[in-house]
């Protein structure tokens, strides 16, 4: 196998244009895996875990652009965590401290696999994410990269560069359901996104659809009964808004849990995140 390490985002255009069959290894928490299991057999390998461009986040007026190459360790704690805490309690939830030390937000999204962690919270943030290659950029929505089951729009030559996200306007919430209570794979997950400014939020949930997911209509319903100031909820549609939820979910049957028990998860879920952040309170209160 052939191993390149790149020192620039512009070397790595160039070594994928001049061959696009090459594979990228960054923490290689997900690909090795499937190499040492068989399922993958590269014959060149790019490492891009040590350019600097992909290693660094900013913190740009409004919004943060995170490098592909940025850690759970990184995201999970300290200022990055502070702008964006949904996103550091997803984090939090990946795998041992080893794992979180050498997987990447970037892998994550690459590898584009239903239980991703991060996938719930950026969808639900409404994230861009940019592409790079020889031919430049482009910014695409999580939705519109991600198309299936480990499945991809990235073109011949493309790498995931940067993620942008909006910082904290509002509480956060990142919740999952796995087989035991750490280090595990998610059955069911789910990121709620308040925006006080605007008086709406994004809810986006995990392990329950082929591709990330916006439950667009519970969004649009909450609204009518959510009181910004003294925040609090109307505790006689929790329910609704847990089914609205599980009705944007069409999960399967699997080694790891049954469709049912996923499709009531997940509205369980988006109940409790609710909870947390919004008092609940009777319609006479």
């Amino acid at each position: 196998m052939e191993v390149l390490i790149a020192s620039s985002t512009k070397e790595i255009c160039e070594l994928l244009a001049q061959d696009h069959s090459r594979q990228l290894l960054a923490g290689g928490t997900d690909f090795m895996v499937e190499v040492n299991y068989g399922h993958r057999d590269p014959s060149s390998v790019i490492a891009i875990d040590r350019v600097p461009e992909l290693q660094n986040w900013r913190h740009d007026e409004d919004s943060v652009i995170i490098g592909s190459c940025v850690t759970y360790r990184e995201i999970e704690r300290g200022p990055l965590a502070t702008l964006v805490p949904a996103l550091a309690q997803a984090a939090r939830t990946v795998g041992s401290p080893q794992i979180r030390n050498a997987g990447t937000i970037g892998g994550n999204i690459g590898t584009a696999s239903p239980a991703g962690d991060m996938l719930p919270v950026l969808s639900a943030l409404g994230a861009t994410i940019t592409l790079r290659s020889s031919d430049g950029r482009r910014d695409i929505t999580l939705e519109e990269l991600i198309t299936g089951v480990k499945q991809t729009s990235l073109h011949k030559g493309e790498f995931i560069e940067s993620v942008r996200v909006p910082v904290l306007e509002g509480p956060q919430e990142f919740l999952k359901v796995g087989s035991r209570s750490a280090m595990v794979i998610s059955v069911a997950s789910l990121a709620l996104i308040t925006y006080p400014k605007t008086h709406t939020v994004g809810i986006g949930i995990g392990a329950v659809n082929p591709v990330p997911t916006r439950a667009r209509q519970a969004e649009e319903f909450i609204v009518d009964y959510l009181d910004w100031e003294r925040m609090q909820v109307n505790s006689s549609i929790l329910e609704n808004f847990g089914s609205l939820i599980a009705a944007a979910s069409s999960p399967i049957d699997d080694h790891r849990s049954l469709a049912a028990y996923r499709h009531h998860s997940v509205g369980v879920l988006g109940q409790r995140a609710l909870t947390r952040i919004f008092t609940p309170r009777g319609p006479n209160d």
